[in-house]
């Protein structure tokens, strides 16, 4: 894990037309993706490739793995379960992931443009030619230290995606190992539903606990709230070139 300092990232979403600016307390993430073999160690599960990101993986399976290795350490668990529905106790010093706002902010280490270096350098796209996720830690790292925020796989965040138009879709950022340049860019939103499962679609971990309820880090579930009520069609084009 690495520490990151607070600090303000601005996020955009060009399909709303909205710019916000967050203000984040400090927080740990992890240097790399979780690989197959961290997921094998905790649960108990095959690892054909031990050095490559752990991926196919629901958003739900990535919290119950946050979970499961808070509880291999010792730590309090972020998550408490009913049935599908998720409750991120924001107290908790346990693993969790990332929110939308401390995933940009550690991916773009100070960065304003789409990428933190040339991005045949930072990351595993489409232009290298792999037909699968590559060893974690092959390309060079950000400012922060870390590997594979762009690029090899998609990470998932705990946010809505956008709960007016896509019900429970959660986020994944960072584009994969099959993707093309405009897609790898420290600015774009994808999701999917909290069952679906991708094999370029992974995970990083984050910890951090807050004194506030029911919001931190960017993120407010009273929010979430209102923008499901507020529902309706609205344009498309939803990525930024940042």
């Amino acid at each position: 894990m690495r520490a990151i300092a607070g600090g303000a990232v601005t996020l955009h979403d060009a399909r709303r037309t909205e710019h916000r600016t967050i203000e984040l307390e400090p927080f740990e993430i992890g240097v790399l993706a979780v690989t197959e073999e961290q997921f094998a160690e905790v649960l108990g599960v095959p690892s054909r490739h031990p050095r490559r990101p752990a991926r196919d993986l629901s958003w739900l399976r990535a919290v119950r793995f946050c979970n499961a290795a808070s509880e291999w350490e010792g730590l309090d668990p972020a998550y408490t379960f009913d049935g599908e529905d998720v409750t991120w106790h924001v107290d908790s010093d346990g693993y969790r992931l990332p929110t939308e706002p401390e995933w940009e902010f550690a991916c773009r280490a100070g960065s304003t443009g789409p990428h933190y270096a040339p991005l045949a350098d930072a990351a595993w796209t489409a232009l290298d030619g792999v037909g699968s996720p590559q060893d974690v830690g092959g390309k060079l790292p950000n400012l922060n230290g870390l590997f594979d925020t762009l690029g090899n796989v998609w990470e998932w965040c705990w946010d809505l995606l956008d709960p007016g138009r896509y019900d429970d879709y959660r986020v994944f950022r960072g584009g994969g190992f099959a993707d093309d340049a405009w897609s790898v860019r420290a600015g774009v939103r994808r999701g999917g539903a909290p069952r679906m499962h991708h094999d370029d679609v992974g995970m990083r971990l984050a910890r951090g606990g807050f004194e506030t309820r029911g919001a931190a880090q960017g993120w407010s579930e009273r929010a979430d709230v209102e923008r499901g009520r507020r529902g309706g069609s609205r344009p498309l084009g939803w990525t930024p070139r940042g």
